[in-house]
């Protein structure tokens, strides 16, 4: 009956941990794909430099 009760109270701790994990992932923002973020504008004067013969 001792050993029940010990898994059960092992399974209730890790049941907590997993669900203040996903509390703590669920306050954390989904950033989202914004591509003018990313843009380029395009190979710089070292590749011109290098290409420019080409």
């Amino acid at each position: 009956m001792r050993a029940v009760v010990f898994i059960a109270s092992l399974l209730r701790s890790a049941a907590e941990g997993l669900l203040k994990f996903f509390a703590w992932i669920g306050e954390e923002p989904i950033s989202v794909y914004r591509p003018e973020a990313h843009y380029m504008r395009g190979p710089g004067p070292a590749w011109r430099a290098k290409h420019h013969g080409h």
